[in-house]
């Protein structure tokens, strides 16, 4: 997939064409045709009426015909995800204007992919709704399926990109607890985060992960990194002044002092965080911010099939 830089996820247009051409890119890649194992599979023609949406002719019958007929397709399988977008201040690291080029950070990251799922879900017919959170829900809309509710949804995820870093920290546990009990039981839940809980309270976040889980609930959890800072720590060997995006301490070190014992947490976490979500029979994928948008897709077309069977 062709990398995008910030400047090109500003703007609802530009989020709702990055967003088709991640999802056409992804469809050619599996040598398949469109609608091939979605749950929409094509089903006959009937003959067009007068008035009719002209949305689903089929123009190739047309131009050997002369006549319009509409495509007809089997009832969709009434899927219903919500897709979780974590909004607190560290999705917005790493911070291109100090990072000498121009990069997507975490959250315009999780934001692109998000709607590259909205994209697939509305081609599938599948209803989805859309919950962001920082140090609470501030914003939880219900499942729907149409293409007014595909644009709203596009419309919150631009006003996010827009608003700029917030000084909030993350409560990640709290707003998961709420969205669980506020949506349809047996819902499909994606949630796009970098999975760190104020005080590194880490047992109230699989808390309420497994709070998920107890009501039915599918659960992919999209953990987005930037890997190479985030958890490889690979920095210059020079000074640094790093700062806290949530709490804004700051404290200046020399990258090298430090990274064997930062290596270790970060690894002994993220061992922890696998194993949480084994237990809880919840789907892991980890995101580098780096990489394309292939296994985020993928993981939803895989937990999809699984639902249906």
């Amino acid at each position: 997939m062709e990398f995008f830089d910030s400047a090109h996820v500003r703007g609802l247009n530009n989020l709702e064409l990055l967003a088709r051409q991640v999802v056409e890119g992804f469809i050619i890649g599996l040598h398949k045709s469109p609608f091939h194992g979605f749950s929409v599979e094509f089903a006959e023609h009937r003959i067009y009426n007068q008035g009719e949406s002209t949305r689903n002719i089929d123009w190739k019958v047309y131009a050997r015909t002369d006549k319009l007929f509409s495509k007809r397709f089997e009832e969709e399988t009434n899927l219903r995800c919500q897709i979780v977008l974590d909004t607190s201040s560290s999705m917005y690291f790493p911070d291109y204007k100090t990072d000498g080029k121009i990069q997507l950070n975490k959250l315009q990251y999780s934001a692109l992919g998000a709607a590259s799922l909205m994209n697939l879900l509305r081609k599938q017919r599948d209803a989805f709704g859309l919950s962001l959170f920082d140090s609470t829900v501030n914003q939880h809309t219900p499942c729907k399926s149409s293409m007014a509710h595909y644009k709203l949804m596009l419309t919150y995820l631009d006003q996010v990109l827009k608003a700029g870093q917030p000084d909030r920290i993350t409560a990640a546990a709290d707003s998961i607890h709420q969205i669980a009990d506020s949506i349809h039981k047996r819902s499909l839940v994606m949630i796009f985060s970098d999975m760190f809980e104020v005080n590194d309270n880490h047992e109230s976040l699989f808390s309420a992960l497994q709070h998920l889980k107890h009501n039915k609930h599918e659960v992919i959890v999209f953990h987005v990194v930037d890997k190479n800072k985030e958890v490889d720590f690979q920095y210059e060997n020079r000074p640094y002044l790093f700062v806290d995006m949530e709490t804004g301490e700051k404290l200046r070190l020399q990258p090298r002092e430090i990274e064997a014992a930062y290596q270790k947490k970060m690894a002994t976490y993220l061992h922890e965080l696998n194993l949480k979500c084994l237990q809880y029979k919840i789907d892991l994928v980890t995101c580098d911010i780096q990489s394309s948008y292939n296994d985020i897709l993928q993981s939803y077309l895989v937990k999809r099939n699984r639902m249906s069977v």
